[in-house]
């Protein structure tokens, strides 16, 4: 497939333009009336060819507003873009399609799709983008804002099944812990699938993520589950990390000197005092300090 790339189109100023076809259309009017008064024939071999390019004339003059490009074509070829904004002149038989240069928003359908670890889940997303090459959005593709929209869903369903819903490992990135991470793979994703089509990608990010409504409540379950799994593999490193301090210091201060039956008694019951859930009522056994 030839790739087009934009070039700047040749054009005149139209203001200048449009006052030298003022001036012809003026000419022609007191010619015709010049011709009439006289009854001279032969003045017509003058007058219709200037009639003709008069007319000819207004189509080249053309308007570009902010932010937009117009595309030149001439007889299926494309001979340039003109991206100022402003009134211009160019070449009368040349086609001047419009193409959009200003940011556009691209809200994707929920779509259902399965995640990394195999569960259906409801993605979104919302994808910025802009036009940087009017050739190409114009002459690479059919129509840029429709393969805008199919590319960018496909990259959304390609992204999904990459990641897992959520996930309790910190070294492990999910659709949902880990949000600036994903927009970033999904800009990516998006930006690759749409390099032909001449279109930027400024921001890309999920605006709706959930399990599909047929798991959502088991889910749920075992996401509540697996959190305090994992809470609790967090209070019990951080508890056997107090008892072996506790230990060390008593050892290094020789407060107290303790056998291996007493430190696994002391361990056992600051273990038990740390993990619990529920409040712990301390009991002193004072019958030891009498024997």
């Amino acid at each position: 497939m030839q790739t087009i790339v934009e070039k700047n189109g040749n054009k005149l100023n139209g203001y200048f333009m449009l006052f030298v076809i003022v001036a012809l259309t003026i000419f022609n009017f007191f010619w015709l009336v010049m011709m009439i008064r006289i009854q001279e024939v032969s003045m017509l071999l003058v007058f219709i060819p200037s009639v003709i390019i008069n007319f000819i004339s207004f189509g080249g003059l053309f308007i570009v507003q902010p932010n937009e490009a117009r595309v030149l074509v001439l007889f299926g070829k494309y001979i340039g873009s003109v991206r100022e904004a402003g009134l211009f002149f160019a070449n009368p038989f040349a086609t001047k399609k419009h193409v959009s240069l200003r940011i556009h928003n691209f809200n994707s359908e929920r779509i259902k799709v399965n995640d990394l670890e195999g569960n259906p889940i409801e993605i979104g997303a919302v994808v910025v983008y802009r036009v940087v090459d009017s050739a190409r959005a114009l002459f690479d593709v059919e129509n840029y804002e429709q393969f805008v929209a199919i590319q960018s869903e496909t990259a959304i369903r390609a992204l999904a099944s990459e990641y897992s819903y959520d996930s309790h490992e910190e070294t492990k990135a999910s659709l949902r812990g880990n949000p600036q991470e994903i927009a970033e793979a999904l800009q990516k994703q998006v930006q690759t699938r749409l390099q032909v089509a001449g279109v930027d990608i400024i921001e890309a990010r999920i605006s709706h993520l959930a399990y599909a409504q047929e798991i959502a409540q088991t889910m749920l379950r075992r996401q509540q589950a697996q959190a305090i799994i994992a809470a609790r593999k967090k209070i019990v490193e951080g508890a056997v990390g107090m008892v072996q301090d506790a230990l060390r210091l008593l050892s290094e201060q020789n407060i107290v000197m303790l056998d291996e039956d007493k430190k696994a008694t002391m361990v056992n019951n600051l273990m038990v005092a740390l993990v619990s859930d529920k409040d712990m009522q301390p009991v002193i056994n004072t019958g030891t300090l009498y024997q």
